[in-house]
């Protein structure tokens, strides 16, 4: 159908605002512009040195036509794409002005000026918008890496460059549209479970691999549930910045973003934690703290390298009974040391481990970290190592817990979801679910791995599932194992479960009840 004249003024509505109604009227006559509206660029040429025709106007009508040219390219991705691409629909065109792509005609814009400039125009792979900006520098550095198949780190070394700089382009990119990456890898089997209502990507294809790292057994505390208090070597400087960097390969061949999660022991007892903590920032990875209370001083080393995406601090109940687990004065320490995180912009987070004995103090607490802790989690006991003297809560109780515990959520915002059997709550009340114990249900040896001080690598930390040694073995190695897939895959009886997206119980729950945790569910499970 040929176009309008009301399909005239949608495709440049800004020259149509600029113009007024009667210069716009006496342009678009006897130009035959209701057939080939692209011709009115040429068209206002003759025109530009009208007095109430801005200079720009011709180039602005260039623009505008090419946006409408943008709205009818159709954006294909194919599912096998194995590289960063630049986006199909991308345009990128030379204009003889500066400032086009910002919303001239109105009085917050940058006024348009004389000028070369290139003006990106590409329709955003995910809602289908088109958007236009100018190209800065770091957009054709990075269309340039993209389009000639040059290495990111020799892109790096040509610029004198830390390697996470440019990633953080490539990034911005990809989340602007320009560029698009290749789908992750870190993906569920969906033959296993695409027969539930809630095997859907969010659920199943993850963005994120964490690297859990225990990078040391020195601790300060000695609490009465450590799983693991043997006496394992410590990884040399020099071990860790190998993993480190094979860490950045996996997270490239997987297409993913690489996260480490620090921990130990105390990991900040490291002999050089700050090194590894720096190494890793180099390489652009988000950072996390599994750790005790520390210093004002030391947190402010840390945010001088890369703030921590979170700063996780346990506590196992009120204060006498934390103070029993964890030793005496480590409930007051750990609220002020909260409350000085609160004062530097640190997120923290609160961990408890659900036993018998704290299983009626969790709501306690949470009301005492309510305003201090920015999230409240609980984990149940695995009964691994020192924890095997504690008991866990029967199973009739913690139902009964878990009911009281997601009514309190309603009320107090600090209180966090992780447990994966809160999805079988949900799913009785008929409530949505929500990402589970990782974002992914039971995310053992899928979107995470566990990686011990002596370079041994397990499925989980909270009970023994060894699948490797990153001292001897590539991550990709590991991840790949037979081992490890029989982990991520989970139980047989949970295998078929309508939950299995979201939930998959707790491997550690059935460990810590005597149960082959590749055949029976969690024993606290009640669907």
């Amino acid at each position: 159908m040929s176009p309008t004249k009301i399909d005239l003024e949608v495709i440049y509505p800004r020259c149509r605002m600029l113009l007024g109604t009667d210069m716009w009227q006496q342009i678009i006559s006897g130009h035959d512009l209701d057939r080939k509206p692209e011709i009115f660029p040429k068209v206002i040429v003759a025109y530009k040195h009208h007095a109430h025709i801005p200079e720009f106007l011709p180039e602005l009508a260039r623009l505008e036509w090419s946006v409408s040219q943008a709205k009818e390219r159709s954006i294909t991705i194919p599912d096998d794409q194995e590289d960063v691409t630049i986006n199909p629909t991308l345009l990128l065109h030379e204009f003889q002005w500066k400032n086009l792509a910002n919303d001239v005609g109105f009085p917050s814009a940058q006024k348009p000026e004389p000028g070369n400039e290139y003006i990106l125009i590409w329709k955003h792979p995910e809602d289908g918008e088109v958007q236009t900006k100018a190209a800065s520098p770091e957009d054709l550095l990075i269309l340039k890496m993209i389009s000639e198949n040059i290495d990111r780190k020799e892109v790096a070394q040509t610029g004198a460059l830390p390697t996470f700089v440019v990633d953080a382009l490539v990034d911005r990119a990809i989340e602007k549209g320009i560029i698009i990456a290749p789908p992750s890898l870190i993906r569920r089997n969906f033959d296993i479970i695409k027969t539930s209502p809630f095997a859907k990507k969010n659920f199943l294809v993850s963005p994120s691999f964490t690297l859990q790292w225990h990078i040391t057994q020195v601790c300060d505390l000695h609490c009465k549930h450590c799983y693991d208090r043997s006496d394992r070597s410590t990884l040399t400087l020099k071990q860790a910045l190998k993993i480190i960097d094979d860490l950045d390969i996996f997270c490239h061949e997987r297409h993913v973003n690489g996260q480490i999660s620090f921990t130990g022991g105390n990991p900040l007892l490291h002999p050089d934690f700050l090194s590894i903590y720096q190494a890793a920032a180099d390489r652009g990875f988000t950072l996390f703290v599994l750790g005790n209370p520390t210093t004002r001083e030391q947190i402010k080393t840390l945010l001088a390298i890369q703030q921590p995406d979170y700063f996780q601090v346990s506590l196992e109940g009120l204060s006498a009974y934390n103070n029993f687990i964890r030793g005496n004065g480590h409930f007051e320490r750990t609220m002020g040391f909260l409350e000085l995180l609160r004062e530097l912009g640190v997120y923290s987070m609160v961990m408890l481990t659900l036993t018998k004995e704290n299983i009626h103090q969790v709501l306690p607490l949470a009301e005492l970290l309510r305003g201090k802790a920015d999230v409240f989690y609980f984990n149940r006991l695995s009964k691994v190592g020192q924890g095997a003297s504690l008991e866990l809560p029967p199973r009739e109780d913690y139902i009964s817990f878990l009911e009281t515990y997601v009514e309190a959520c309603e009320n107090n915002p600090v209180l966090g979801l992780k447990d994966n059997l809160i999805n079988v709550l949900r799913y009785q009340k008929e409530l949505a679910p929500f990402g589970g114990c990782t974002g992914f249900g039971c995310g053992a040896a899928f979107n995470f791995v566990a990686v011990l001080s002596d370079g041994e690598v397990h499925a989980c930390r909270k009970f023994p599932s060894p699948i490797g040694n990153i001292l001897h073995q590539r991550i990709a190695e590991i991840y790949d194992s037979e081992i490890a897939q029989r982990y991520r895959s989970g139980c047989a009886e949970c295998r078929l479960c309508i939950l299995r997206p979201v939930c998959g119980g707790c491997l550690a729950s059935a460990y810590s009840c005597g149960l082959d945790v590749f055949e029976k569910k969690d024993p606290f499970c009640f669907l």
